[in-house]
C-alpha cells in the first residue's frame, strides 16, 4: 500500500492537521511531510488564525500559573 501523495491531493489539510502543525511549530518540530502539505494546500489565513489563538491560550495559561504560585505563596 502506497500512501497519498500530498501534492496530488488537492483537498486542504483538515481542522486538526493544521492544528498539529501550529503546535509542532510552537517545538519545532514539523515533519517535512507535513510542512510540504502546508506550503502546497493550505491556506495562511487559517494557519495565522490557529497560531494567534495558541498563542493567547499559551500566554493565559502562563498567567493562570503565576497567579496560582504567588498565592500559594502568600504574595498576592
Amino acid at each position: 500500500m502506497t500512501t497519498p501523495d500530498p501534492q496530488h491531493n488537492p483537498e486542504p489539510p483538515t481542522f486538526w492537521q493544521t492544528l498539529t502543525s501550529v503546535l509542532a511549530a510552537f517545538f519545532g518540530v514539523q515533519s517535512s511531510k507535513a510542512r510540504q502539505r502546508d506550503f502546497t494546500r493550505g491556506k495562511p489565513s487559517h494557519f495565522v488564525i490557529l497560531g494567534l489563538g495558541a498563542t493567547a491560550l499559551f500566554v493565559l495559561v502562563l498567567i493562570g500559573i503565576v497567579r496560582l504560585v504567588l498565592t500559594l505563596a502568600g504574595v498576592s
